[in-house]
């Protein structure tokens, strides 16, 4: 019998299972077999859905999947998967494939302007999910000997899975007054997990035209109250003036806080803007390290070995205040602890420390000048939101 355990928002549910996945060949396995599992429906959310191998790979089995009379929902984000072709989205729909781009604010042929979906989530029978940060496109996969972007995502089974059902139809739907939610409730199957596999867990939103900025707050939260110690792996790390003042309250209580940044990362301009924060960071007694092995994509944090944050939400206003962000919180002592293992593994052995010598030593007038300018661009950048002018051939 599943059980109900409420803390601090009545917010956590207790009859879930969570295991972290990481990106690459062991997260398209886990997608894949959740998909050819499927006996009733499928909901696919995702930022970017590529036209390359991988893209089709898991667009055949979504295809697959609607042969076998499983109901098919797949929603991209309309800015960032634009470029998919008339033919491909065709080809789902011809096969029984739900396919909708997600809607901004508004948009015409040469406009673009509101926020972005930028969650990634799979809900399978309203029963089993994926929730992280892993886009489907060829360099989130390994392919070709090439290593994929570091990235994570958390595997659900339980109750949590259902609650992502309704966002996901809310999400398709696009937010009505009412909704018919039956269809995932009558789906959710009551798996016995055994008690001690149970995670605490709830499900966090940022979306500023719902006035909603959980995961934002959920960070807050953590910073606020941490006794011992916080580990953030971001790919995009530039924490407004809120942030930046509670990891500075953090470490002044004598809390251990370490970021893990990119060290090559697919926006240049976005690491210059964060290497202007490092000083900031270094005198704060901020711990960091950059990635080094491939870019960095994941977005994670761990606190005082009991509770772990994932999803697809960045440390930065983007996230915070111009996309739709999708994160889980889990209380859970055993998967907190071997996360944070694992990040130990990651700067001991993919990682450079980026100490205050080490910053002396690469820092020049010139670099500190394009770093300022980086970050005052896209401080800028960010206060006009997502507004896009499409360019036509």
């Amino acid at each position: 019998m599943l059980r109900r355990k409420n803390h601090i928002n009545n917010a956590y549910s207790n009859g879930n299972k969570g295991k972290l996945v990481h990106g690459g060949k062991e997260y398209f396995d886990v997608l894949l077999q959740l998909i050819n599992d499927a006996k009733e429906s499928i909901h696919l959310q995702t930022y970017i859905f590529g036209n390359d191998g991988t893209g089709r790979m898991i667009a055949d089995a979504l295809k697959n999947a609607a042969k076998r009379n499983v109901s098919v929902y797949l929603m991209a984000d309309g800015y960032a998967s634009k470029s998919l072709p008339d033919e491909f989205i065709n080809d789902l729909e011809s096969n029984g494939v739900n396919f909708r781009f997600f809607e901004p604010i508004f948009k015409s042929s040469n406009f673009y302007v509101g926020r972005r979906m930028h969650h990634k989530v799979l809900v399978v029978d309203a029963t089993y999910a994926l929730v992280g940060g892993v886009n489907i496109a060829d360099r989130y996969n390994d392919v070709k000997n090439i290593p994929a972007w570091l990235d994570f995502a958390l595997q659900i089974r339980g109750e949590v899975a259902l609650q992502l059902c309704v966002l996901c139809m809310k999400t398709w739907k696009g937010f009505p007054v009412k909704i018919d939610v039956s269809n995932c409730k009558n789906s959710f199957q009551h798996l016995q997990i055994p008690s001690d596999e149970c995670c605490d867990m709830r499900v966090r939103r940022n979306d500023w035209v719902r006035r909603k900025n959980e995961i934002s707050n959920s960070y807050i939260e953590m910073l606020r109250h941490s006794k011992s110690q916080i580990t953030i792996l971001c790919s995009y790390f530039l924490p407004g003036k809120k942030m930046r003042r509670q990891l500075r309250l953090a470490t002044k209580r004598g809390v251990h806080v370490r970021v893990i940044a990119a060290g090559v990362s697919d926006i240049k301009v976005a690491k210059y803007a964060e290497r202007w924060l490092y000083d900031w960071l270094l005198r704060n007694k901020v711990e960091l390290y950059e990635y080094q092995k491939t870019v960095l994509h994941g977005k994670l944090a761990v606190c005082d070995d009991a509770w772990l944050t994932i999803g697809s939400y960045n440390i930065n206003d983007l996230s915070a205040y111009a996309s739709i962000e999708l994160n889980i919180d889990v209380k859970d002592t055993k998967l907190s602890i071997s996360t944070r293992k694992m990040l130990d593994g990651i700067i001991a052995n993919d990682c450079i420390p980026i100490t205050p010598q080490f910053q002396h030593k690469t820092n020049s007038i010139i670099k500190q000048l394009g770093r300022w300018s980086s970050y005052q661009f896209l401080r800028a950048v960010l206060r006009l939101f997502t507004f896009y002018f499409k360019q036509k051939a």
